[in-house]
């Protein structure tokens, strides 16, 4: 039987689930922290390497969840805000001065998040800078790749690394890649040369 009491409650829910739609919607600009979070706390990587850090707000949240983390900024306020702890260390350097670092002193990056300078130009070096010394199956992560608008392809917000993005997904011999793509969006690359981790390690043993 068709009620007052009965109209409003579907009235009621429908206006609920309509609000829960639109709420749904508005997903915050920093996603990507909770996300790779969640990737880390998964790989749980020995070696997790930031370059960008701004205010450490994602390179604290993989704190508990890696070994040994590096944070590389050329602005040493950066380290400020860096939680202290014997396992995660600040670097004052440039990308580009830190790679010829590891030319002479190599690690092993089992998950590298790629923040620093959001040109296409610098993105690509940066990329191919710490390539070699990512990990078999370890991830790169890249941030910035998917801007909503033309607005936000601009040096002080995303930049136009979605370019770079663009060109090495034609280039995909030793990794893979996916790109999310949610504003402000986010790229994910996985070296390798076989599909599965455990049959590319027994060809280097």
């Amino acid at each position: 039987m068709l009620t007052r009491k009965n109209i409003t409650n579907y009235l009621s829910n429908i206006t609920r689930i309509i609000t829960k739609s639109s709420t749904a919607e508005k997903v915050a600009e920093n996603w990507h922290e909770d996300f790779i979070m969640s990737l880390a706390k998964i790989m749980r990587p020995n070696l997790y390497l930031e370059l960008g850090l701004y205010q450490c707000e994602l390179f604290n949240k993989i704190i508990p969840y890696a070994d040994v983390l590096i944070g590389i900024d050329i602005n040493s306020d950066a380290g400020k805000f860096m939680l202290k702890t014997g396992k995660a260390r600040f670097v004052n350097t440039s990308t580009d001065e830190y790679a010829k670092k590891l030319l002479r002193k190599p690690l092993s990056i089992d998950m590298l998040f790629i923040d620093a300078n959001h040109s296409a130009k610098a993105v690509e070096k940066d990329f191919y800078n710490y390539f070699p010394f990512v990990s078999p199956h370890g991830l790169i992560i890249f941030h910035d790749t998917h801007p909503k608008n033309y607005d936000y392809i601009n040096p002080g917000y995303c930049g136009d690394c979605y370019k770079t993005i663009r060109k090495l997904s034609y280039q995909t011999k030793d990794y893979e890649m996916v790109t999310i793509p949610v504003h402000p969006g986010l790229t994910i690359c996985r070296k390798r040369k076989s599909q599965l981790k455990w049959q590319e390690k027994s060809k280097f043993k």
